[in-house]
């Protein structure tokens, strides 16, 4: 197994065709069949069928593409850092973000990076909780926000705690120096997360607490869409204050904490396990971590340091 052949499987998986996967790599198709054929022969089984629309994956082959793309994304990353200075830092990085900090880390976020390592790839990739947790573990990023994370986890560094708040059109007169009970809360129609949603688990619980039964009206992914229906009148939802501070501000939606009970998350920054840490990912830890203490300091993020 050489790179060749690694290079030649990734090409053919990715353009679905020997032809094509030949043209990218600058060879002779009989070149890149004989190296997808060496790599089966050393493998013991097919990784591709050949059908009438290209090149498609087996089982084996799908797990095989998975696994060589790690393996050669890590040798790039590794060229990278060898080739730099001492005092350089440089590479790709993936960063897992909650859908719910998006709109006030992202820009912030790229803007540090570039200015103080402009060597950095940052990529960002967003999702549910879980979502990001899994990725995680599994290498495809290499630092992720989570929340309650639980179980054996990845390298975690706690961050903060925010309170989960009661959002409401601009008439509901929901106000950030009052905060509303549970019970007051749960008497509108609801906006909530779908079922499984790690949002979705905390408003259970709150509910739970009072022994209130829920109107849900609309059930949703996306956060956006939350906000969205609530704006269009069709009831209430519940939020992390980071979600929602913005509007609140703004006067375009009304909000305040929960209490009786409080019900917060923690927010924590997950690392992947194993090895030693590339520079060009604790340079980006680092820069996540000062820009959240930042935002909590003035005021942007309204949460307890943890």
């Amino acid at each position: 197994m050489d790179l060749k052949q690694l290079t030649a499987l990734l090409a053919v998986a990715d353009l679905g065709s020997v032809t094509r996967a030949a043209a990218y790599l600058h060879l002779g198709q009989p070149a890149v069949t004989r190296q997808i054929r060496m790599l089966e022969d050393e493998v013991e089984t097919l990784l591709f069928e050949r059908t009438r629309q290209g090149m498609v994956p087996t089982a084996a082959g799908e797990v095989m593409v998975e696994r060589v793309r790690r393996a050669l994304q890590e040798l790039e990353r590794g060229r990278a850092e060898v080739r730099l200075g001492a005092d350089e830092v440089a590479g790709s990085v993936t960063v897992g973000l909650l859908e719910s900090v998006t709109d006030v880390l992202l820009e912030p976020l790229f803007t540090t990076v570039t200015a103080r390592y402009p060597g950095i790839d940052l990529r960002i990739l967003t999702g549910y909780s879980g979502h990001l947790r899994q990725w995680l573990e599994d290498g495809d990023v290499d630092l992720s926000l989570l929340y309650d994370v639980a179980g054996s986890p990845p390298v975690v560094l706690p961050l903060l705690d925010e309170v989960l708040w009661a959002v409401g059109p601009p008439g509901a007169g929901l106000s950030p120096d009052e905060p509303v009970p549970w019970a007051t809360a749960l008497r509108h129609p609801l906006i909530l997360p779908v079922a499984g949603h790690g949002l979705r688990v905390l408003i259970d619980k709150g509910r739970a607490a009072v022994s209130h039964e829920l109107e849900v009206v609309a059930e949703t992914n996306s956060m956006r869409i939350q906000k969205s229906l609530v704006l269009s009148g069709s009831g209430w939802t519940i939020l992390p204050a980071i979600g929602v501070i913005s509007e609140v501000r703004e006067g375009v939606l009304s909000g305040a904490p929960l209490c009786e009970p409080t019900v917060s998350r923690s927010l924590v920054l997950g690392r992947r396990l194993g090895g030693r840490t590339p520079p060009a990912v604790g340079a980006v830890a680092s820069g996540l971590v000062e820009l959240i203490e930042q935002m909590i300091g003035d005021g942007r993020w309204l949460a307890e340091p943890a």
